[in-house]
């Protein structure tokens, strides 16, 4: 289900997408929902092509910085880089817990940011799910205090959940609400809106020049694309394909079920540049977009520049480079070793940025973060991708928002750095503007903190006492090392003490009915202080804790609905 979701997270072509679809409903309007699933997989995405082509692939400008800088690169404004990848499990680097496929795979590049600066071991992403957590990210503020609550989904998705979910019905039923996803706007007006103030205009206003790379999934008309959010430029992921199917240079994985299916009818290759036209990447999805940051950072030498790495990895549709899944022939099963080898770009991809700093002299002053949305899918079918944690993407538990979190920037952190303290993706909007010297905005409530004196040891103490996690009914909160996720589907919740207990195997909600109730508190104060969505949940959909997608719910298993 999320997977199809994720096809429609291009909003500049989703409008063309929803006409096609349309047409193609009204024309399987009397047909059974297998031939209904089976012609629009068919049928939809020529049409897309016909309607909408993509060019061959256009070279970039970006904005070329001064020939000669005013100031030495250490004496000026530090470099900053946010490198934020998709859906990245806990035990998907090396650093944390072995790495993926028991450890067959390393991760060194991505490990020694880390070793040469700081780990975070209890980093959290702020929502379970890519388009809050990112909008929380960039604004420093739960991104329910400005109604972004629900991941974007197009106005026909809701529909096409329920052939799926028609011809394949599960144990555990998903619900679609078709009277709420009639209000659903467009899916490119879902997004943030243009009053919130970004970390990009921040320092774009402290004289940074700003740019995007990659995956947005923040609204995309009436302001709310990258370059009216701050971004001087911006290289915009419009299509969700690594390569195309059929290219020699890469490996497909596939799962054979409607919605893989779907996806990789839908699936294209292309970008866009500043929104213009769309084009084809230039190679392999993830390295390409390496190779354009390589290109901003050549350029922007001389300046300040804040560069937003958004790489689409390792969010399915699962495609390997082919060099890369050759090398990693020892590990048998093919979608881990394509998964894997995914994995691997990524690595190569955090080395070609550091040594594209180091060449131009500018490694010491530069500020690089590295994390992700998310924690690993449970719909690619893969067990292990959170290990130790329980729980995946679109859950509250560990494995859906504990996430890789570091940070390096050798004139400021000492290598070897380590912090116990739980932080959270809000705090980077604060700790880049102190590091920048840009002014924090104070018209409105923000939720981060600096994080640089805490690494620096320079205060003592915990940057957070309370964490919350919002997604409707689907609720969690972290306070003072006691972490409850609560649902309404079921009407349940678990309590759990993390400095005993931090891969929540103990629900000690029955035990505990005080500290229940604390928290219960807490999360009532929090949500107060919220506003309405922006717009409604239209299904809530069941999520096993302890399975993988590839598994069938049987009694006794625990799950929650997530609402979307």
């Amino acid at each position: 289900m999320c997977g199809l979701a994720a096809i429609f997270h291009c909003p500049e072509v989703t409008m063309k997408k929803f006409a096609i679809v349309v047409v193609i409903l009204l024309v399987t309007g009397y047909l059974g929902w297998q031939n209904r699933v089976d012609i629009l997989v068919w049928g939809a995405p020529k049409l897309t092509l016909l309607m909408n082509p993509v060019l061959a692939n256009v070279p970039t400008q970006w904005t070329q910085g001064p020939a000669i800088a005013a100031l030495p690169a250490n004496e000026r404004q530090p470099n900053i880089i946010l490198i934020l990848v998709d859906d990245m499990g806990f035990n998907d680097i090396s650093l944390y817990n072995g790495g993926a496929a028991d450890g067959s795979l390393q991760t060194p590049n991505i490990d020694g940011l880390a070793r040469q600066g700081v780990t975070f071991d209890n980093g959290y992403a702020a929502n379970a799910v890519c388009a809050p957590s990112r909008a929380s990210l960039l604004t420093g503020r739960y991104s329910t205090r400005f109604g972004f609550e629900f991941t974007p989904i197009p106005k026909v998705g809701p529909r096409i959940f329920q052939w799926m979910d028609d011809l394949n019905p599960s144990v555990l039923p998903l619900d679609i609400d078709m009277v709420a996803a009639a209000e659903l706007p467009s899916m490119q007006e879902q997004g943030v809106p243009t009053e919130e103030i970004t970390i990009a205009e921040t320092l774009k206003g402290a004289g940074y020049y700003t740019a995007h790379i990659g995956k947005w999934h923040l609204g995309a008309t009436n302001g709310m694309r990258p370059e009216d959010q701050g971004f001087d430029d911006s290289l915009y992921m419009s299509g969700v394909l690594y390569l195309p199917e059929d290219d020699p240079r890469v490996v497909n994985a596939k799962v054979d079920d409607q919605i893989d299916k779907m996806v990789w009818a839908f699936g294209e290759y292309s970008a866009q540049f500043n929104g213009g036209p769309k084009f084809e990447p230039n190679g392999y999805l993830t390295d390409y977009y390496t190779d354009e940051a390589v290109k901003v950072i050549d350029a922007n030498r001389n300046q300040p520049f804040f560069l937003y790495l958004a790489q689409w990895g390792v969010h399915n549709p699962l495609q390997a480079k082919r060099e890369d899944y050759d090398a990693l022939a020892h590990i048998q099963d093919p979608r881990l070793r394509v998964y894997a080898s995914m994995i691997r770009a990524l690595d190569r991809s955090v080395a070609q940025i550091t040594e594209a700093l180091e060449r131009n002299g500018i490694a010491d002053n530069t500020l690089i973060v590295f994390t992700s949305d998310n924690g690993g899918a449970g719909y690619i079918g893969l067990a292990d991708v959170n290990k130790p944690y329980r729980g995946w993407k679109l859950t509250h538990f560990e494995g859906g928002t504990h996430v890789p979190y570091m940070a390096k920037w050798p004139a400021k952190i000492a290598a070897g750095s380590e912090m116990q303290a739980p932080i959270h993706h809000v705090d980077l909007f604060h700790t880049f503007a102190a590091a920048a010297g840009a002014a924090i905005p104070t018209d409105r409530q923000l939720d981060g903190v600096n994080l640089l004196p805490y690494i620096r040891n320079e205060v003592q103490g915990n940057p957070h006492e309370t964490l919350f996690w919002r997604q409707g009914h689907h609720q969690a909160v972290l306070h003072q090392g006691w972490k409850m996720v609560r649902a309404d589907r079921p009407d349940k919740r678990w309590l759990f003490n993390l400095a005993e207990d931090p891969t929540e195997q103990n629900n000690l909600a029955a035990a505990n009915p005080e500290q229940v109730a604390l928290l219960e508190g807490l999360l009532a104060a929090h949500n107060a202080e919220q506003i309405e969505p922006l717009w409604p949940s239209v299904l809530d959909a069941p999520q096993l804790i302890d399975k993988d997608g590839s598994k069938t719910h049987e009694a006794g298993d625990e799950y929650i609905y997530w609402p979307n």
